[in-house]
Formats: C-alpha cells, structure tokens, sequence
C-alpha cells in the first residue's frame, strides 16, 4: 500500500457501463461555461458533446447513488476492469462529484499504471448536496492499462459520482478543436460594404488592412545583458511587443543595501523597450519566498521594522513605474510562500494590493504562482488554491475595484504536456473572469523541445481565458540557457523557428498579402476573418486609383462573430 501516503487516500469506482461508441454523456473538455465551472448544482446535466471517442460513461438516470468511502485505513475498493490507453492520444476526464455531509473537500482524478505510478488528472472543490464538476486527463507516455481512481486529501469522506466520462482524442482531433476555438475567441468575421456617396455599391473595391495593434500578445523576457549587445536588441525589437525583466526590477537588485537604491539596470531597460514600443509587465514589487529577500531584509527581526522598510520598497517603485507598465506582480508567489504573512499576519497580502492599486489604480495587479498549470501534482499552488488566493485579495475591504489578474508561470517539465489538465487547469483559473496570462513559460532542453513548446503555446492560445503570454528565453547571448531561440549569430533554434511561425500565425498578414476584393456583383460584401485588434483600412476603386478613404477599425470579441464596416468612397 506504499502508494497511499501523505494524507492521500483513493479508492475505485465501478464502471456500470462500458461502451466504445462516439456519443454519450461526456463533458466537452473544449466548452467553457462558467456556471458549469463555477455552480454546484442540485442535478448533474447530461451532455450531448459527440466529438471525441468515448470509452467509458456512467451516468444514473433516477435519484438513485452510489456512494464510496475513503476511510482511515485508506482502503482502495477494485473496479471491475480497467481501460487501455494509447500513447498518442489524449485522454479527457469529467465526472461530477458531491459529498453526503461536511465542509468542502478538494476531490481529484488520477490515472494508476501498471506499475503504480499516480498520474494526477485534476481536481474540484466538492459540495456537500450538489454536484460539481471534475475535469483533467491524461496524456500516456507509453501505452497500456491504468486504473482511475478519484482522491480526497480527507481521511473520512462519503463521496457520490455521476456523469463519469473518459474520452479519447487523436491529436489531430484536438488541433482541430483546437483551431476551431481560435477563430471562434481570436477573430471575428468583418464584412464590408462599400458604396459611393449615392449609395450605390462600388463593384470591385480592392480593400487592404494593416494591423497595428494586436490583441493577444506573445512576448518574451529580457535581461541587462540586451544593454550590452545590439545583435540582442534587434532580436527582440524585430519580434516582441511585450516583455518582463527578469531580475532588473526585483527589491533584491534595486535596493541591495539598505536605504541605496538603483534603478539604473530597470530604467535603461525600460527606456529600451519605450523606444520600440514594447510594452512592459512589472515583475516584481515583493516576493513571498523567503529566500528571495535582499540579504539585509533576510535579517530583520522586528515586524514594525519590516513593515517600514516594506511599505518604502512598495511605495518607491510602484510610483517610479506609475503609468509606465502594464501590470505588476505584487507579492509573488504568495500560495507557496508566505513570508510577509507570518512576519506581518495574515492579511498581509491583501494590504500589498490595496497599496499598490491606490498608487496606480489603472495597473493590472497579479497573482503569480508556479507549478498551477504545468504539473498536475502540485498540492500547494493548485488551481483551486490560486484562485481561492485572488479571491481572498479582492474580498479585502478596499481591494473590490483592483484589476485583478492571475499569472500561471509555466515552469514545465522536459515531458510530454499534459494537454488534457492544462486546459481544465486554465477553466478553474479562467472561472473568476479575471484574465489569465503566462507569464514565464519555459522548458529545460530535450530532444522534443520544440513540438512540445508548440502544444503548449497553442493549447494555451485557445483558451479564452487566456489574454497574453511571455516566455523566458532569448537568443544564446541572453543566458537564457533553458529555452535558446538562436545561436551565438543569432540563426534560429528548432524552438525558435516555433515561436517565429506562431508570432506570424497570431498576428495579421502584411497589407501586401491582407487584400479583399468586394466581387463584381450588386451589393455583394466582403468578408474577412480578421485577428482581434486595431487596423488601418484603405479602401479604393478598383479602376480610379485616385477614388479611396481611409479609416481606422478596431475588431473585438464584444462586436460578436460578425462585424459590419460600412465605408463610402469620396
């Protein structure tokens, strides 16, 4: 029994019905509802989702349950059979859980191969008396059976299931869902009408846009060494629109005795990145970790002491960078750790943000944590626990009109990503309607580096809670030695070639190749899919170049699937 350990206990659940068919009651991992994400509901709803193999479902028509009990001696009840899974594919989990009596418990999904290795799937916050929704799954790095267990962190618990769903997806499929939810959230269909003065419509107008401000940003990390090599600042400035500092900014190198302040490093950057019309994501104004204080911060012992020279530290930079930066992480990594909460209390955090937003009230404040998307094992930083942190910021008397934000690192692993929990790891964070960013999404050096990145940046890129990402890498000159765009002569890595193809893929074509041509029909429109953003418009005659205007458009998700522009030549 050497896998139940740590407060874990698991147990199986019966499978009271097996089938291999294309349609049943599982729960499209791709929807996202935030009721389905967010209620605990008297009924579990059924679901008539048909994309994806569904391999198991268990659903009880009447009000009828079945109930299991993790108990004190962490007895595991077998299950009947077990399903074999394929490697290759991704497997999608979805269940409703409730609990007969108690407080909320965390209630998890995971996956047990054939040589007791725990594959964690995901987890939900269950309800006593309604039903809540678990998603995750699992992407198999080789094939064969595993057992699904659920798990509960709660010795003496009394769980219900319904709704038990396993689904099977090729990968092919999910780029296809995939690419449907990007023009589904990412664009909307602009449709042009073009008329003389008269109102009657121009036959053949060319129309040619340029974007000038995209709406999802893919940006990268800098460090002072772009201040020491020009190759570096073309490189970036080339590609990038949106960056973070490494360390430049951080209390550690700004104030590295007490009372000297330097901001010469994060300065020079900043102004380096104002040229170029890079904008700016503050990183960070404290972090929780205790090991991360300036050395001289590490000795103090006093908590009135502390609190002064921390107020000073908040108060210094955050007015030195006001109106200059597009968000700021205020406490960093304030789940893991909680430095500042032992030596100050509880409410620590929260009296940061309420702070920092009455000095820049128009700054996007951040929860930033590590490990809540990329590794389905962590019991700290989980999802559930980041959100529940953001909550309890915003709850705060003074803090209800912060623009809260939640930053998801993405420190992953050099494996196969987990696909199937990443994305129900973005649902839980994205259910506060707060926006969700990367923030420093990087990946040791493997053999597949480049493909998983890849699957990453685009699963990422789907989901709608998602409004921007920064990844920490850069050219070889940069040090960045975990994930290296380009050489010492600044030739593109295989992994840098991916993030090339992806800034050109998510940001509009040139005005070149961006060309409609309203067809030669009475009041026939043209009609493009355009990239959420702002554009500069020019539209002609096709014969008299002399006959044109000009405008500006801006695209958003708010105008809905369609956008009608209605421009009349002079």
């Amino acid at each position: 029994m050497s896998n139940i350990n740590n407060g874990f206990f698991l147990f199986m659940f019966f499978l009271l019905l097996w089938c291999l068919v294309h349609s049943g009651t599982a729960i499209d991992p791709f929807s996202h509802s935030h009721s389905l994400e967010t209620e605990c509901l008297i009924k579990p709803p059924r679901s008539n989702e048909t994309q994806g193999l569904l391999l198991l479902s268990r659903f009880v028509e009447d009000d009828s349950e079945q109930e299991w009990k993790i108990d004190g001696n962490g007895i595991i009840r077998e299950m009947a059979q077990r399903i074999q899974l394929h490697q290759g594919n991704i497997y999608s989990f979805s269940a409703w859980v409730k609990l007969r009596e108690g407080k909320d418990k965390n209630v998890g999904v995971v996956f047990r191969t054939e040589n007791g290795r725990l594959v964690h799937g995901g987890e939900v916050k269950a309800k006593q008396g309604c039903w809540s929704l678990l998603k995750g799954g699992i992407v198999p790095d080789v094939s064969g059976f595993v057992d699904i267990l659920f798990q509960s962190e709660d010795r003496e618990v009394m769980i219900s299931a319904n709704n038990v769903s396993l689904k099977q997806f090729s990968k092919e499929e999910w780029k296809l869902k995939q690419d449907q939810l990007i023009e589904k959230i990412r664009k909307t269909k602009v449709i042009f009408e073009v008329t003389y003065q008269n109102k009657t419509a121009v036959k053949g107008a060319v129309i040619s846009l340029k974007q000038t401000k995209p709406y999802f940003l893919l940006g990268c990390a800098m460090n002072f060494r772009i201040l020491q090599s020009e190759g570096y600042r073309k490189w970036f400035a080339s590609r990038f629109k949106i960056t973070s500092f490494t360390n430049e900014m951080k209390w550690y190198t700004t104030e590295k005795a007490r009372g000297q302040e330097n901001y010469t490093l994060a300065d020079s950057m900043l102004k380096f990145a104002e040229q170029n019309g890079i904008l700016v994501r503050g990183h960070n104004v404290l972090w929780d970790d205790p090991k991360m204080q300036p050395s001289w911060v590490k000795k103090i012992k006093d908590p009135e002491d502390l609190m002064n020279v921390t107020l000073n530290r908040i108060n210094s930079v955050i007015k030195r960078y006001k109106g200059k930066l597009t968000g700021w992480d205020v406490v960093n990594e304030n789940v893991h750790w909680d430095y500042f909460e032992k030596m100050l209390g509880v409410n620590a955090s929260s009296g940061f943000y309420n702070l920092a937003y009455k000095l820049d009230p128009d700054v996007t404040l951040f929860v930033n944590e590590y490990n809540t998307i990329e590794n389905a094992k962590e019991v700290t930083a989980t999802p559930i626990k980041v959100k529940k942190k953001m909550e309890e910021i915003l709850a705060c008397p003074g803090n209800m009109n912060i623009k809260g934000a939640i930053g998801a690192q993405g420190h992953f692993s050099p494996t196969q990503p987990n696909l199937a929990y990443m994305r129900s790891a973005l649902d839980t964070l994205g259910s506060l309607g707060l926006p969700v960013w990367l923030t420093e999404l990087d990946m040791p050096k493997c053999a597949d580096q480049a493909k998983y990145m890849e699957d990453i940046l685009r699963e990422a890129y789907s989901h709608p809670a998602v409004k921007g990402i920064i990844i920490f890498a850069g050219p070889e000159v940069s040090g960045f030695d975990k994930l290296t765009l380009a050489d010492k002569d600044f030739n593109n890595t295989e992994t840098g070639d991916v993030i090339d193809k992806l800034l050109k893929e998510w940001q509009q074509k040139s005005p070149e190749s961006q060309k409609i041509f309203v067809a030669d029909i009475e009041n026939e429109e043209g009609e493009v899919s355009l990239l959420h953003g702002h554009y500069n418009v020019n539209v002609s005659h096709p014969l008299m170049k002399n006959l044109s205007t000009s405008l500006s458009l801006e695209v958003t998700k708010e105008m809905g699937q369609r956008q009608v522009v209605r421009v009349v030549i002079n």
